[in-house]
């Protein structure tokens, strides 16, 4: 792939002089630095409605800062470019009109370089802001939402780019070294979990001060005794599933499912291609042979469900999966993003006493829909519309993955996508009930 020159926030004439700042900065460069392999023409691409162009990604989360804190605290504001306010909105019907999202990848112009240096002068007049309201709680409440919001456009900016690539019949990558090395398959184990009265939710002591507004408020819930994997389902396990008929079988899909089936013509997930008695897959290092002992991902909910109907199981609630992650080691040897594998990998030496891989690898798919919690209130004005108004027709996934960054993730985040998407990095782990 080809480089392109990216400024970098240490060039910026202000330098950061506090830990916010020094934060912010961090997160800016990381989005840059993973847009750095790509050429200008990799960054204009959509590859469909869902995904968005690298170059949007990196204007729509300067253009937050610029909407949600410059106009809001800086003195005699002035638009970078009055266009963008239209242009670069996603969804938030508070600001006004947004440009359509399934047309994103026809806007040619502005060019990257305009979207670069629109960020470096937000980046710019954002660290002066820092230094003069050092201290101002209800600044630095929205620059740390406004970062966590750009890690999650830094996780679909890989996601996308992998699906814009996928179709290149000479299968380039993103990266330039394939990860996977030989590591012995991890029999499937059972852990068992009392169950009871389990608190749900954000947890600041254990979860740290951040968290999204669909994550609280934390509550009481009823827990049934129940058994998790001690790992996510495994690409080899998958090709077990296809062998047995899993995408010709009805009685193993939900209603909603199986006319996806049906309809898609799926027969394998997302990416995967046969060749004689083969399996190989596009990843961000080009197609390779699907290793059947790494975590199955570009998994749909409909084809989890089918899955865990086949192997007798189900998936486990996000109530059970939280309760699980409670009780497991900590992070710190997750796969996520800043690895840079940027694929899910087989783990060398699981734990005995906990399952594994609850974090990073794959976001796992749970049977529970996105609902707001008891007592749940959408914040005041346009922010409130980050996350309270998706709360119908998704299902919740957990854990992260390896396009997520590290630190991130938590024990109570909660991911969400409709039943049918496979882009992300998704996949599963078994659930049943304990006798």
């Amino acid at each position: 792939m080809q480089s392109h020159s990216l400024p970098r926030s240490g060039n910026l004439p202000l330098q950061p002089n506090s830990p916010l700042g020094n934060r912010y900065a961090q997160v800016r460069e990381t989005s840059l630095a993973l847009a750095a392999p790509l050429s200008p023409e990799d960054c204009q691409v959509q590859s469909m409605p869902d995904a968005s162009p690298t170059k949007w990604h990196l204007a729509h989360v300067t253009w937050f800062f610029e909407t949600f804190l410059l106009e809001r605290f800086e003195r005699d504001f002035q638009p970078h470019d009055a266009r963008f306010r239209v242009l670069y909105n996603s969804y938030y019907n508070g600001i006004g009109d947004q440009y359509p999202r399934a047309k994103r990848g026809l806007v040619t112009r502005p060019a990257l370089a305009d979207v670069l240096r629109y960020r470096a002068d937000v980046d710019a007049r954002m660290q002066a802001l820092l230094a003069q309201r050092a201290g101002d709680a209800e600044l630095a409440a929205l620059v740390t939402l406004g970062l966590h919001h750009e890690q999650q456009h830094q996780e679909l900016l890989l996601t996308d780019i992998k699906h814009a690539l996928s179709f290149s019949p000479n299968h380039p990558g993103y990266g330039k070294r394939w990860p996977i090395s030989a590591v012995q398959p991890q029999a499937l184990r059972w852990f068992g979990y009392d169950g009871g009265l389990f608190e749900l939710g954000h947890d600041p002591e254990r979860d740290g001060a951040f968290c999204f507004d669909n994550e609280t408020p934390r509550h009481r819930t009823f827990i049934a005794p129940f058994e998790l994997a001690s790992r996510p389902v495994s690409h080899g396990e998958w090709m077990a599933f296809i062998d047995d008929g899993g995408y010709r079988r009805p009685e193993l899909w939900l209603s909603l499912g199986w006319d996806w089936v049906r309809n898609g013509g799926h027969q394998a997930p997302l990416y995967w291609r046969r060749d004689d008695d083969a399996w190989f897959t596009h990843t961000l290092h080009g197609e390779m042979a699907v290793d059947p002992h790494t975590p199955a991902c570009h998994l749909s909910y409909f084809e989890a469900d089918a899955y865990a109907r086949w192997a007798g199981a189900r998936l486990p609630t996000e109530a059970e999966w939280e309760c699980a992650a409670r009780q497991a080691r900590p992070q710190a040897r997750a796969n996520f993003a800043d690895s840079g594998a940027f694929h899910p990998m087989p783990v060398a030496d699981a734990p005995t006493d906990a399952p594994s891989q609850l974090f990073g690898d794959v976001w796992e798919w749970t049977q529970s829909s996105y609902l707001p919690y008891p007592g749940y209130k959408v914040l005041p004005g346009a922010v409130g519309e980050y996350n309270g108004k998706f709360m119908s027709q998704q299902m919740v996934l957990r854990g992260g993955s390896c396009a997520t960054p590290a630190g991130h993730a938590r024990a109570s985040y909660r991911n969400f996508f409709p039943p049918e998407v496979q882009w992300q990095f998704s996949g599963l782990r078994l659930a049943r009930d304990r006798g």
